[in-house]
């Protein structure tokens, strides 16, 4: 695990370095997955390389229900369409990891899975430092697709 997280931080170290001053941002969102209802805590480090195009990496915790529980970590690339008053659309196309433990109540089960995200998003400029947005993904899994809803609050700087 040491392991994985040392090359997660290492490898947003290294995207950090491709944007420039004001093309970062960092939120902090709600999420809501549609298997076994779970709902989880994430944040999301968004970087804009070059105009309309932004990376995201992103971390999701989903709280134990009905035995289950899981943790993601996507990486995400949206295409932005900026509109008026505020308002920015962008389509999200990415990568998945997901690691789901069950608790069968005498013994536990873990899976790891990978796979893709699909969907949309739409974020509304508060002032100019931070965001509101919204992404409604599907996430597509060996058995465990789901749909991703996602709320958050962003700090660009």
């Amino acid at each position: 695990m040491k392991k994985y997280l040392l090359l997660a931080i290492a490898a947003l170290a290294s995207l950090s370095a491709l944007a420039v001053e004001g093309d970062m941002s960092i939120g902090a969102q709600f999420n809501y997955g549609s298997r076994n209802s779970m709902y989880g805590l994430g944040v999301q480090f968004q970087i804009e390389p070059v105009n309309h195009f932004r990376i995201a990496p992103e971390f999701i915790y989903y709280f134990e229900d009905g035995g289950y529980s899981a943790a993601n970590a996507n990486l995400n690339f949206h295409y932005l369409i900026t509109s008026y008053s505020g308002f920015t659309i962008y389509p999200i196309a990415g990568f998945a990891y997901s690691h789901i433990k069950h608790d069968h109540g005498t013994y536990e089960t873990n899976k790891d899975r990978y796979g893709a995200n699909v969907g949309c998003g739409t974020e509304y400029s508060i002032n100019k430092d931070f965001k509101f947005y919204v992404e409604e993904r599907f996430q597509i899994l060996k058995d465990w697709n789901q749909s991703v809803t996602t709320l958050g609050l962003k700090y660009t700087f």
